[in-house]
Formats: C-alpha cells, structure tokens, sequence
C-alpha cells in the first residue's frame, strides 16, 4: 500500500440501502469516480467504492458499499451492515412505491446495525422533477419525524450527491468526537481523587438498595 492510501485519520463504513432501481449504484459512482453509468444492468455481488474527503482538520476515508442488485433477492446478510457507521436509504421520488419500503428498510437497518448509525434518506432522481410522485415535503417530514437526515439528489446531473455524502461523513465524524470525548471525561473523573462530598453522597445513593424490606 503506498504512503498516499495511508494517509487518513478515519476510515468510516457507510451503506446504501434501498429498492433495486433507485439509483444506489450511480450515487456510489457519481461521488466516488464522479461517473454516471445510463445502462442500469445490475450487478450481483456487494461492491464498495473509496473517497477520501477532507472534515475539519481530519482526513475521512469513507468506504461505501452498495448492494449491487442483491436487494432485489431480499439475500442482504447481516455482514453487509456490520461496522457500518453511516446509511443512506435511497428511494426514487417518481416511484412511490419506493418511497413505501422505506420503513421495511429501516427496520432491516435497525435490526442488524449499531443502534448509534447515522442514517440518512435520500430522494433521488429530481433531475425527472415533471414525473414526481413522491412530494418533497412528505419525505422531509418522515424523515423528521424518525431523527434522520434528509437530501433530495440526482445522480445523473450531480446535484446535492457531493452535499449528501459530505453531510452524513461530517456528522458520523462529529459523533465520535463526542464519544471520544465523553469516553476521555469519564475516564478522568474516575482517575480522579474522589472529593469527601462525593464519596458520602455515592454512599447515601448506596444506601436504598441495603434497606430490607
């Protein structure tokens, strides 16, 4: 491996969940390679593609997998999901029926993910606005209301595939700047020289659970 591959601070797993047809594979493309590929066969096989992007001070590697047709056969392992830190739930906003699956999807995601993933739902294909049937703020709104993010796409023109992909790694990365950050707190406080009024109020908390009753 040369020194250039090397030369990352974070390397975070992402996925991309969704109905066959709904784009996965061209967002994949479109940020990794910045290609768009008009012949839609479909690839059986997982397939992951790199990009290292630059957040904060950090160089972010982020590894992001694509089912590759496999959704199709409902035949996505568990290891397809396992140390993934980050999803996109991709659906086409001119089938609604894509946008209806969305739930199952996130239940297959919880199922077999870090309850802690940064999920995102992504409506791609806006660049076929005049044929929409998934509106703009129907998804906006489930999104909200399930705490995840929220972009509309189109992998054929670009637009908002840099933003969708860059928003996720920045806040999968702000994420475990808190964690470390929490982890390192914690660790002092019980490194720390426990105070006179700490250790009596720990014994008084103490205290309910010897009380017979």
């Amino acid at each position: 491996m040369s020194s250039a591959e090397e030369d990352y601070n974070f390397v975070f797993k992402v996925v991309l969940i969704g109905e066959s047809g709904v784009g996965k594979t061209n967002l994949l493309s479109r940020f990794t390679r910045n290609e768009f590929n008009h012949d839609s066969r479909t690839t059986i096989g997982v397939e992951f593609s790199t990009r290292s992007i630059l957040v904060g001070d950090a160089v972010v590697k982020a590894q992001i997998w694509d089912t590759a047709g496999l959704e199709r056969y409902r035949a996505i392992t568990s290891a397809y999901y396992r140390g993934a830190v980050g999803a996109l739930v991709v659906f086409d906003i001119t089938k609604h029926q894509t946008y209806d699956v969305v739930d199952r999807w996130l239940k297959e995601l919880y199922d077999h993910a870090e309850a802690s993933i940064v999920v995102m739902l992504v409506g791609n294909k806006t660049d076929l606005a005049q044929a929409r049937e998934v509106p703009m703020e129907e998804a906006k709104m489930f999104a909200e209301n399930n705490g995840l993010l929220f972009v509309e796409t189109s992998a054929l023109d670009s637009t908002n595939v840099e933003q969708a992909f860059e928003t996720i790694l920045k806040e999968i990365f702000n994420k475990v700047q808190k964690q470390k950050q929490r982890s390192s707190q914690s660790s002092t406080v019980s490194l720390g020289s426990e105070s006179p009024e700490s250790a009596a109020t720990a014994q008084a908390e103490k205290r309910p659970c010897c009380v017979a009753i």
